[in-house]
């Protein structure tokens, strides 16, 4: 910081002293300086001298005071005040003592899965009261979230926000940006609005938990080419102390495609509010805890969520098979030793099912109809799974899996198993692959494994109908009795 030693000691508009360069970037310089006024410490950032005679360079800036003032929030640093001195634009914040998110992870590695999921929702819910507003901020990145000395969060550098009423009229082309944190539509100089902020957070999320950024390079094509093309890398296979929730929360957010990342960043910080209460065993998150196998690749072809690429050590894979062969083994118990109902006549047997089609009579008829012998082929590693939707209720009533349960398929109950939780579904039943289906069990909210009880209904197909969804919905095995 060579060139900003000589402004230490000046007074900045008759009332701010120049103490010490805490920071540095490429539009501008950082100084925590006195206020003489009010005598307290702010922090005073300067828009380098040389872009003073760039009027776009000017106009950022400043848009940046007046984009930062409208936002009170205790996660937002806040603006005291803006003006020019010798033709240099400055801005005047709260000054935080603490350090960066960046250097808290640089210094300490991943932080602790309850840490993370904390500094997360105090950046989100942050973030989301800017959209609220109607801004977005385009630059998330943990070098822009300064921490406390209590551990509080809170975001700063709204340099380059823009209103979410102006994108896309004037940021087409542009590119603007970290490449760490970019996101693809980013990179392609292509419109952004909130949804680009939720990539960006996911990124932000990921290196929590991982301690380093997804995808690294030697310079910014390089990077910003990776976040547009490759994979989103495994949470799991860094942190396999991750909750199954959250790290398909980072992977949402990190869709390649915007369409495919949460609603809002109302509906992320909503999900890592039920994170931590599954954390916590609280009623109002899902508790129940899994441990989810990778996709491993099989010789025969099913469905792959798009941008998923899973290499899990085997142990995952085994602790995984476990989980379903506990799940299993329980529901044996419950029907009697000798595999029937208690008090039934010995030798009787579990009802096996087939996947045999997909249902989806309000869409194109079908849904993956490649991958539905996959729930029940006995493998908790494959899996049929549902597309991706952003609004499930307003584009079609339901999407379900057909299962044959033979001729002469008498059903008590049927079991789904899913290492995606949180979609609701109802059982139905019918004489045709193809409908109609009568409702034969109310819809609940799945949870890694969830039964409906049937009353010995008698029908030859069945379907796991899922009514309500947001995101994407997978079967990985599902049993009848």
């Amino acid at each position: 910081m060579n060139g900003t030693v000589a402004l230490v000691g000046q007074l900045i508009a008759e009332r701010y002293e120049l103490k010490d360069a805490v920071g540095k970037g490429g539009m501008s310089t950082v100084y925590c300086a006195y206020d003489t006024q009010l005598e307290r410490n702010v922090a005073l950032k300067i828009l380098h001298e040389h872009f003073g005679e760039d009027d776009d360079y000017v106009a950022r800036f400043r848009h940046e005071a007046r984009a930062a003032a409208q936002l009170s929030h205790p996660g937002i640093v806040t603006v005291i005040d803006r003006g020019e001195e010798d033709g240099r634009q400055f801005i005047v914040f709260e000054f935080v003592e603490g350090e960066t998110l960046k250097d808290l992870v640089e210094r300490g590695g991943p932080l602790p899965v309850r840490r993370a999921l904390e500094v997360a929702l105090e950046v989100g819910r942050a973030v989301s009261f800017a959209h609220q507003r109607g801004l977005i901020h385009r630059d998330i990145k943990p070098q822009n979230v300064l921490v406390d000395g209590d551990g509080r969060a809170k975001v700063t550098d709204f340099g380059i926000a823009r209103s979410l009423d102006a994108v896309g009229h004037t940021e087409t082309g542009t590119v603007l940006g970290t490449s760490h944190y970019i996101a693809p539509e980013q990179a392609r100089g292509e419109r952004v609005d909130a949804q680009t902020d939720v990539y960006s957070f996911g990124v932000v999320l990921y290196e929590l938990l991982a301690g380093a950024v997804p995808y690294s390079g030697d310079n910014f094509l390089t990077v910003a080419l990776r976040h547009v093309n490759e994979p989103v890398p495994s949470v799991l296979e860094a942190r396999p102390d991750a909750q199954l929730r959250l790290a398909t929360l980072v992977e949402r957010c990190m869709a390649k495609e915007p369409k495919e990342r949460p609603g809002s960043m109302a509906d992320v910080v909503a999900e890592l509010e039920a994170c931590l209460a599954e954390l916590d065993g609280r009623p109002d998150g899902d508790a129940t805890m899994i441990v989810r196998s990778p996709v491993v690749k099989r010789s025969r072809t099913r469905a792959k969520p798009a941008g998923r690429s899973r290499r899990a050590p085997l142990l995952l894979v085994l602790l995984a098979a476990l989980v379903l062969a506990a799940v299993v083994g329980g529901l044996l118990l419950l029907r009697g030793e000798d595999g029937g109902e208690p008090g039934a006549a010995p030798g009787s047997t579990p009802v096996t099912l087939a996947g045999v089609g997909s249902y989806d009579p309000q869409g194109d008829g079908a849904e993956h109809p490649e991958a539905v012998a996959e729930a029940t082929d006995d493998d908790p590693a494959s899996y049929w799974t549902t597309e991706t939707y952003e609004d499930f209720s307003s584009t079609k009533e339901g999407v379900g899996l057909v299962l044959d349960a033979g001729e002469s398929g008498r059903v008590s109950s049927i079991t789904v198993a899913t290492d995606t939780p949180g979609f609701t579904a109802e059982i139905q039943a019918g004489a045709s692959p193809d409908g109609p289906f009568q409702v034969v069990a109310d819809g609940k909210p799945v949870a890694a494994s969830t039964s409906w009880e049937l009353d010995e209904t008698e029908a030859r197909y069945y379907v796991v109908w899922i009514t309500e969804l947001d995101g994407r919905a997978r079967v990985n095995e599902v049993t009848a009795d």
